[in-house]
């Protein structure tokens, strides 16, 4: 069996270069892989192309990226609470692709799937649609058109599990479980830092959400925060 582990998170990202398009998942501020964050920030990589559902909060997530300029592009379907990124995208400082979420899953499947492209009624006759081809399908009795999206084409997914094992499958707790596996399926190169590392044999293949055929490099990650992203709470009586 291959044993998929590297030793820290500076040695999975030792080779994330300038300009490359990385896949980060996570929904909002859970699941998302603080430890490679973290380290992309270190690295000081810089003209990155970021595929993410959104782009995490000010001062977390994928906004830390954003406060240091290292992001050129974000492909996600929603600007969220981050001010910084709503402010870099008015002001022509960042390049913004909004896709329509289910279409952002879609594409991150297909890539996994080894699709070029899909088919989606989203977007058609919409600002979405410039400059895509748009095709009229028959399907269930009913005649429309449909919009050609392509697959995402990413250098490195960057996930966040919560156990894993040495040969590189994977298990995502409750909410974590968003964009993470597709995502996983879907990197050239893809990095998964894991809350807890076991030995090989020990998860139940009926609960693997990721077969570790997807997964190049894991490793135990460290000093996780799991910030909420809004917290409502009822005044007292």
């Amino acid at each position: 069996m291959i044993n998929r582990v590297v030793k820290n998170v500076t040695d999975a990202l030792k080779d994330v270069q300038d300009g490359m398009t990385i896949m980060v998942g996570g929904f909002g501020l859970c699941g998302i892989p603080e430890n490679c964050i973290a380290e992309l920030v270190r690295k000081g990589t810089k003209n990155l192309t970021c595929i993410s559902n959104n782009a995490g909060v000010d001062n977390f997530g994928l906004g830390l990226l954003l406060q240091t300029r290292q992001v050129k592009k974000m492909i996600s379907s929603y600007v969220g609470e981050n001010e910084e990124f709503e402010r870099q995208m008015l002001s022509g400082e960042l390049e913004v692709e909004l896709v329509p979420q289910g279409t952002l899953a879609t594409r991150c499947m297909a890539a996994g799937y080894g699709m070029p492209v899909i088919y989606t009624p989203a977007g058609v006759g919409t600002e979405v649609a410039i400059g895509k081809e748009v095709r009229r399908f028959t399907f269930n009795g009913e005649e429309k058109d449909y919009l050609m999206e392509k697959a995402f084409e990413a250098d490195f997914a960057l996930v966040k599990a919560w156990k894993g094992d040495v040969a590189g499958n994977l298990i995502f707790r409750s909410t974590a479980r968003n964009f993470n596996p597709l995502m996983a399926m879907a990197g050239k190169i893809t990095v998964a830092e894991v809350e807890e590392l076991v030995p090989a044999g020990e998860l139940d293949p009926n609960f693997v959400h990721v077969p570790g055929i997807y997964v190049h490099r894991i490793f135990q990650g460290e000093k996780y925060e799991k910030r909420i992203e809004q917290r409502t709470v009822r005044k007292k009586a």
